[in-house]
């Protein structure tokens, strides 16, 4: 399967914080959730990747292309939405329309529209009126209607309500629905993508702890809850990290089927991404 976007030992430093060897591949037609605690190095990441940042080093290649030397060609095909991206609040939706014409070839203006409608947002009305949630649909409207081929998201449902989260995730699903388009989405809402998301890639403290479909992680990684006793019986190759409880311990695994054929007396729990967050970040080995 071919990639549209490919991270080859990315490292940046600063005064107190480096990424080191960030190394991932998106696959054409996927849905990638890139995640990890605050500070771990996600839009540190996205920021290499668009070029925001230029003095790391590595390489990245998106659609094929080197993203250093054919800059202006691949963000024509990219659509972007920051957690720290803004527009100008004396703008309205019809400037972002004008403006963003003279920047992309492709640009859409009846799609725009379309959905400035589906999101219920006025055409002639001053960002400054906008909510949190309102602008966060625009910067969505405005990554999409340039048809690009990678959308590039930094929590782009932060500040939704459910209602409106769900139909963001639908325009998503939809968007990769001719498999020639992908999505990285980097997000502290792990229940989005545990539903939509077809690989994870997990970062922590600069460093890529795994990266998976999220398929594997979800089927074959699970919690073993069990005594103190329990645990001296568990030997330490068959789970990767535990923590300690009031009552009981939690241990992360990740095979379960090898783990019920070798142990029968422990509760083992289905996880989730927040689970795993949790295990990774916080459980000892």
């Amino acid at each position: 399967m071919k990639n549209i976007l490919d991270v080859k030992n990315l490292n940046k430093k600063y005064a107190d914080f480096a990424l080191k060897d960030v190394s991932f591949t998106l696959p054409t037609g996927m849905i990638m959730g890139f995640i990890g605690e605050n500070g771990a190095g996600k839009t540190t990441t996205i920021k290499a990747i668009l070029n925001i940042i230029t003095d790391y080093t590595g390489e990245i290649n998106i659609m094929g292309l080197n993203n250093k030397t054919n800059d202006q060609k691949i963000k024509e095909n990219i659509g972007v939405v920051l957690d720290d991206m803004f527009f100008p609040e004396v703008l309205k939706a019809q400037d972002i329309n004008h403006i963003m014409k003279s920047i992309y070839t492709n640009w859409d203006e009846d799609l725009f529209q379309s959905y400035l409608k589906q999101f219920n947002l006025p055409l002639k009305k001053a960002i400054k009126t906008f909510s949190k949630g309102m602008r966060k649909k625009l910067e969505i409207a405005t990554a999409l209607a340039h048809h690009p081929q990678l959308l590039i998201l930094d929590e782009p449902t932060s500040g939704l309500d459910p209602v409106a989260r769900a139909e963001v995730i639908e325009i998503f699903q939809n968007f990769i629905q001719n498999e020639k388009c992908s999505i990285l989405l980097s997000s502290h809402q792990t229940t989005d993508l545990e539903h939509i998301a077809d690989y994870i890639t997990f970062i922590n403290k600069g460093q890529i702890i795994l990266s998976a479909t999220c398929d594997e992680i979800l089927n074959h990684y699970a919690i073993v809850r069990c005594t103190a006793a329990e645990f001296k019986k568990i030997k330490p190759e068959d789970y990767l990290k535990y923590r300690q409880e009031k009552y009981n311990y939690e241990l992360l695994i990740t095979n379960k089927k090898s783990f019920k054929q070798k142990y029968t007396t422990e509760v083992i729990d289905k996880i989730s991404l927040d689970d795993l967050m949790v295990l990774m970040i916080k459980g000892v080995k």
